[in-house]
């Protein structure tokens, strides 16, 4: 191998390393702080092992109710995103309609997911906020509650989603196929169901799974159209900006293991998918036997998983931290003394010693006297020398005396 390989190998790898520790650099650092017993997301210094910070996530109400009413806005949006998606891809893959026509109307449908979320979001409010009072609604109907604008305003944006994804399985679909059903009787409705919707089944499920993601992480629309209530990503914000814990961490584990399993069990089912189109499975040494069989089906491979992951989660709660959280509080009780001792020295060696100054005799107080009585009473002034009579006592200097006037011998 010549250096200039040695040397491509070597970079190759180096970006390769560096690519995977940035994507799954947070992911395991997340892992790791949700079992440190710090009060703080961290690694180091790693204090004991713990799982408690799941039962706080548990019990952190606020999470668990943002939760459950993100899991059915999503539920609705699937429910109401997919079926306009559908259309809309029906409309611009088989609707016989112009070039112009159809470029326009893809503008329409695509223009809502270049809209920022935010700018939806305060929309959907004006918008029906002016609905409800022109028929005169009260705040508590549909019009000022917050699931029903969180629902309309993601459905607004999601179902070009879903449009995108569907419209891409069109392209793929033969037009004559529904035709020939209809020549040979079938009606319209029956060759919807029995032709276009088989065909678009993985189109469809790919399509709901995306529409749900994004409207359980949707945060720039939810965060103005929920109003007073939480959704998760909302009450989760909240929370970061408040004030954070390894129990998000615990999330992230949580999020991560959901996810990892899920990827799992559709690579099983995908796999044995493609063995029983190909007509190959019997020739697979996966298929030889029953039991490998059972092993390999999708549905005891997540049995499978569910049950060691529930095994490792029931072994990791039984370890009791108390115990080593009892020595790293004393620990840290024992440096702070420690601290505090040799702050205490510095500033005996740094303060210089006083020279002691005697007390006067007369004021035995060690306060100089400052609570003694007498000493408010103002000091004795000596009293002022006798002035002279004056040789003169008229204040106009003897001018009106009639002795005055007569002439000075």
């Amino acid at each position: 191998m010549t250096t200039r390989g040695m040397g491509g190998g070597l970079f190759a790898f180096s970006y390769a390393l560096l690519f995977f520790l940035f994507l799954f650099g947070p992911l395991i650092i997340m892992v790791i702080t949700a079992f440190n017993s710090s009060a703080f997301p961290r690694v180091v210094p790693w204090e004991c092992f713990t799982t408690d910070w799941f039962g706080v996530l548990v019990r952190n109400e606020r999470l668990m109710s943002g939760l459950w009413t993100s899991l059915a806005i999503g539920v609705a949006v699937v429910a109401i995103a997919v079926p306009f998606g559908l259309a809309g891809a029906l409309a611009l893959a088989l609707a016989d309609i112009g070039p112009r026509l159809r470029a326009g109307l893809y503008a329409v449908l695509i223009t809502p997911i270049l809209i920022p979320g935010v700018v939806l979001g305060i929309s959907t409010i004006v918008f029906w906020s002016f609905v409800g009072r022109g028929v005169g609604a009260s705040y508590d109907t549909v019009f000022y509650n917050g699931f029903f604008l969180t629902l309309l305003g993601q459905v607004a944006f999601i179902a070009s989603y879903a449009m995108l994804v569907l419209n891409a399985r069109l392209q793929r679909f033969d037009p004559t196929l529904t035709e020939a059903a209809l020549d040979l009787g079938a009606t319209p409705g029956q060759a919807f169901r029995k032709i276009l919707l088989p065909f678009m089944k993985p189109a469809l499920g790919s399509a709901a799974f995306i529409t749900f993601l994004a409207s359980f992480e949707n945060y720039n629309t939810t965060v103005f159209t929920i109003l007073s209530g939480n959704t998760f990503t909302t009450a989760l914000a909240s929370k970061v900006r408040l004030g954070t814990d390894p129990s998000l961490s615990a999330l992230a584990v949580i999020i991560i293991a959901v996810t990892l399993i899920g990827a799992m069990v559709s690579e099983a089912h995908t796999r044995r998918q493609e063995l029983l189109r190909s007509g190959k499975a019997g020739q697979s040494r996966l298929y030889a036997n029953p039991l490998s069989r059972l092993l390999t089906h999708p549905g005891a491979i997540l049995v499978l998983l569910l049950g060691v992951t529930g095994f490792i989660a029931w072994s990791a709660s039984r370890v009791d931290a108390n115990v080593c959280r009892a020595a790293i509080l004393q620990e840290k009780q024992q440096v702070q003394e420690r601290l505090m001792q040799e702050q205490r020295n510095r500033i005996q060696q740094q303060t210089p010693a006083q020279p002691a100054t005697p007390s006067p005799s007369n004021n035995p107080s060690p306060f100089g006297g400052a609570f003694n009585p007498n000493s408010l009473a103002p000091p004795a002034q000596p009293a002022p020398p006798a002035a002279p009579p004056p040789s003169n006592p008229s204040p106009f200097g003897g001018a009106f005396n009639p002795n005055s006037l007569a002439p000075k011998n």
